[in-house]
């Protein structure tokens, strides 16, 4: 007998490439059967705040307010070296003179505005508004700075933005580490056996389209209808490696210590339960 799970992720590049041999039945799936949804990962960060996806990619900073509910899985997660969260504006802003300015940033609950808060908790005059609106935002002038993430990285130059601040290079300078961006969790009530027959399939599918890169080029494109295929190309490239297969210990170092770091500064609930189930 199947089961059916609601799987949410985004149509970005990196999860319809990850997410495709798992959504299609590529890959043994255990008997599950997963229902995709596909929204921005803010609104995914809201909908696993409020409990209603099965299994989900969630921004990092989303974790830290979920640990109770769901466990982190070992494959499909976003993190690595030279892929954080850009800040952008049209001229040039020196970063210690931020304070003040009005930032607009892609989500409550996304690691970029965690990123930012843990750079200068000072910084707190942001607009909350959806990532591919961010640009124009910045270009029109409704905001003076705006926090950018996904394939905005590979275009802002050429709108004429100018990059700010590097948060990637900012935590890899303080901390050594991979920047730890967004991962998969399970809702921890679905039991230890489930949860490790997900995390066998994911980490199968991952493997898979790794090793049939070009065979999600139509749903990847299907769902990146506005980007090009060289910037869908450098999305994947950056963002899906070898940290998505498996976290690995220093990707879970990563994740501890920004989890840590978000703890102290009171940016998130303390927590004493595990990361994995």
């Amino acid at each position: 007998m199947t089961r059916e799970l609601t799987l949410g992720f985004s149509p970005c590049p990196n999860d319809t490439f990850m997410f495709y041999p798992l959504v299609h039945g590529l890959v043994d799936t255990g008997g599950l059967v997963y229902r995709e949804r596909l929204q921005d990962v803010e609104t995914l960060n809201q909908l696993a705040l409020k409990g209603e996806l099965d299994v989900s990619k969630v921004s990092y900073h989303a974790l830290g307010h979920i640990r109770e509910q769901y466990a982190l899985l070992r494959s499909g997660s976003a993190l690595g070296r030279g892929c954080g969260p850009l800040l952008v504006a049209t001229g040039v802003i020196d970063p210690a003179n931020l304070r003040g300015k009005t930032i607009a940033v892609p989500g409550r609950y996304t690691t970029a505005k965690l990123l930012l808060r843990l750079y200068d908790p000072e910084l707190v005059n942001f607009i909350v508004m959806p990532f591919n609106e961010i640009m124009d935002a910045v270009l029109s002038g409704n905001v003076d700075a705006g926090l950018i993430i996904h394939e905005s990285r590979f275009t802002y130059q050429g709108f004429g933005l100018h990059k700010v601040l590097d948060l990637g290079e900012w935590w890899e300078g303080e901390t050594g580490l991979p920047i730890p961006l967004g991962g998969i969790v399970a809702r921890r009530s679905l039991g230890a056996e489930t949860i490790a027959a997900i995390e066998r399939a994911l980490r199968s599918g991952v493997d898979y389209a790794r090793t049939h890169p070009d065979e999600a080029a139509h749903y990847i494109g299907e769902h990146a209808q506005e980007m090009s295929l060289e910037v869908c190309t450098a999305h994947i490239g950056l963002y899906v490696n070898d940290f998505s297969t498996d976290l690995g210990d220093e990707g879970i170092q990563a994740i501890s210590c920004l989890l840590q770091r978000a703890e102290k500064a009171g940016l998130i609930p303390t927590s004493t339960v595990p990361l994995f189930l």
